[in-house]
């Protein structure tokens, strides 16, 4: 193991969050060297970081199980056998060409003392270069954080057989590809925007360069690669997995002008009212279609009677094939025929994506989520995916919603029970002096986070008025604005 570690490595092996050790690094705790961090300051922040006392896999069960609902299989964290012998060859090749290197340098500290005894001919100097030499190499063997440094090591080793680092170029973002599971649903997971169609084999669209590393076929593909991009390293990212650490020259899309326009037929999978007046629609796209989409987005869904609504996306990019919506009924063409003559398996075209009430790039302050009733359906996905891509720093979710309606708010609690940097406040009421006083009173500087407000134009517009005063930088505060529907069949008509 380098002396250099990558955040997102350095992140797994101490069992806390990327945005936990951004924060230190802004806060001058720990220094970078090209995105990369000393082993010796994590290991003077985190000493008594050891494979047995690391709650990182629990608290990543604890998320998958209880606050992130994945309509997808089963996720299957173990390799394969292939797999697992490759990373197993590779991991000895690896700590044989240390061990080769320690007795390499042991050869030399053992012909330094032969050249100090030869060429020094006063004893007392001799000796006193021999004994200064011998001091030094045994209080390396013994210094205090030598154990730490095993300890370290045995993590690493034990997790790369687990999962594969794979950065990409030319924009250096790091995932983690776990198991067997193919690179582009790890770099999906991940909250990369990897280029991708079909998303099994067909289109090509996934093509991505092989820089250095190596990787396994995990599923036969119809689209084929020239002999001259065999040659040159390019695979199909979702028919490949990691089987050591990668390096990956790959395209991806920067922002939401970068994301084509999609229409895909799908099909209504489940109707669930929340409410006596609010339906939860999941929509179900195609084996041979995914929704590229950055979560806060929105779409328009078309049922069969032509009606048609803009309705925000209420779940994570990290399932492109399960999408998820709240619409209210409002007695329009759309609403009523969801209430009335909507059943599941009804066909239904999906068009967009639409909007940029996006995550802020590059940044792990502090995201403050403010959702005025239904506003909650964007800000869900934006939260969801925070939680997936693990960047942010600390979140809190403040929710304004009558006091009669209880949808979601198990959602919410289990993301509270099961993270250490997320937080929920239900709110009473949706006064903006009220809001900005309780943000204040939470946040030690309010005017380092980002701010994410949703909802109907009534009660955020005030509340985006008193945020403003915090003097925040544009790209601090993002509103989505919900329309409340016309009545007309092509109007926006969810909230």
């Amino acid at each position: 193991m380098t002396d250099l570690l990558s955040l997102s490595r350095a992140a797994r092996l101490t069992g806390v969050s990327r945005g936990t050790l951004q924060k230190r690094i802004r806060h001058g705790e720990i220094e970078t060297f090209e995105g990369q961090v000393r082993v010796s300051d994590l290991l003077r922040l985190y000493p008594s970081v050891s494979l047995e006392h690391s709650g990182l896999l629990k608290q990543v069960e604890r998320i998958k199980a209880n606050a992130v609902p994945r309509d997808r299989d089963p996720d299957h964290p173990l390799p394969s056998p292939e797999v697992l012998l490759s990373r197993l060859h590779a991991l000895s090749d690896a700590l044989a060409e240390q061990v080769n290197r320690a007795n390499a340098l042991q050869g030399l500290l053992d012909q330094l003392r032969v050249q100090l005894t030869q060429t020094i001919p006063e004893r007392a100097t001799r000796e006193r270069l021999l004994g200064w030499l011998d001091a030094e190499c045994a209080a390396i063997a013994e210094q205090p954080e030598a154990e730490a440094r095993r300890q370290l090591l045995a993590k690493d080793n034990f997790l790369r057989l687990i999962a594969a680092s794979v950065k990409v170029i030319p924009s250096g973002h790091e995932f983690f590809v776990e198991g067997s599971e193919p690179i582009l649903n790890a770099a999906v997971r991940a909250g990369l925007r990897m280029n991708y169609g079909c998303s099994n084999g067909q289109c090509g669209a996934c093509k991505a360069r092989v820089i250095s590393g190596e990787v396994w076929k995990v599923r036969d593909h119809d689209y084929v690669l020239s002999a001259r991009e065999r040659q040159m390293g390019y695979m199909l990212a979702c028919s490949n997995t990691a089987v050591t650490d990668l390096v990956l020259e790959a395209a991806e899309a920067h922002s939401t002008a970068d994301l084509p326009h999609q229409e895909i037929r799908a099909r209504i999978r489940k109707l669930e009212r929340q409410t006596d007046d609010l339906m939860l629609v999941q929509v179900q796209l195609p084996r041979t279609q995914t929704l590229r989409f950055i979560a806060g987005q929105s779409v328009r869904l078309r049922l069969n009677n032509a009606a048609e609504a803009e309705c925000p996306i209420a779940s994570c990019p990290c399932n492109g094939r399960t999408l998820h919506f709240y619409v209210r009924h409002r007695q329009d063409a759309f609403s009523d025929t969801l209430w009335q003559h909507a059943q599941i398996r009804d066909a239904v075209l999906v068009k967009g994506p639409y909007g940029d009430f996006v995550l802020r790039e590059g940044h792990a302050a502090p995201a403050v989520f403010i959702a005025c009733g239904d506003g909650i359906a964007p800000i869900k996905s934006l939260i969801e995916h925070a939680v997936s891509i693990d960047s942010v720093a600390s979140l809190h979710l403040y929710w304004y919603k009558p006091a009669s309606e209880d949808w979601l708010t198990s959602w919410c609690r289990a993301l509270q029970d099961a993270l250490d940097n997320f937080a929920f406040t239900l709110l009473t009421d949706a006064d903006p002096t009220g809001v900005l006083a309780r943000i204040q009173a939470d946040l030690p500087e309010p005017r380092a986070a980002c701010y994410y407000l949703a909802g109907m134009a009534g009660p955020i517009r005030p509340i985006e008025q008193v945020l403003r005063t915090l003097e925040l930088e544009d790209d601090q505060l993002k509103v989505a604005e919900l329309s409340s529907g016309s009545g007309d069949a092509a109007a926006d008509e969810c909230r």
